[in-house]
């Protein structure tokens, strides 16, 4: 199970977790919070290809428009669609039931460049 603890993070504010070589993603904590109340998640397609730092989803709020990096690159393999009925699921839970997307990672040493949370919790100060 992922958690705050045992995922990775992009300056761009995604956490990854890996689990063999599929990294689940979804955004920060401290991301959901500055974003405010979702509304809408224009979620990658199942099979794209995404690299490391390209915008690959797009989450909507009462406030703005956010664009999500993907943390590694891959091939999105799955796409959380509980988000489509229920987006807010990533402002109760961001860390749990309000995952974004799956990605099966062609370049696992991306995911070891990623911050650890104390490194994410300096980098946010």
């Amino acid at each position: 199970m992922h958690s705050a603890e045992n995922s990775k993070y992009a300056k761009t504010h995604e956490w990854a977790h890996m689990e063999g070589d599929t990294a689940t993603v979804g955004i920060s904590d401290h991301a959901q919070q500055e974003i405010g109340d979702i509304v809408f998640i224009d979620l990658p397609k199942v099979g794209q290809q995404v690299t490391a730092g390209q915008n690959c989803c797009v989450i909507e709020s009462v406030k703005s428009a956010s664009e999500i990096y993907a943390p590694v690159s891959g091939e999105v393999v799955e796409v959380n669609e509980a988000l489509k009925t229920e987006p807010g699921l990533v402002n109760q839970e961001p860390h749990g039931k309000g995952w974004l997307f799956k990605i099966k990672s062609t370049a696992p040493a991306e995911y070891e460049s990623l911050m650890d949370l104390s490194a994410y919790k300096e980098s946010i100060k």
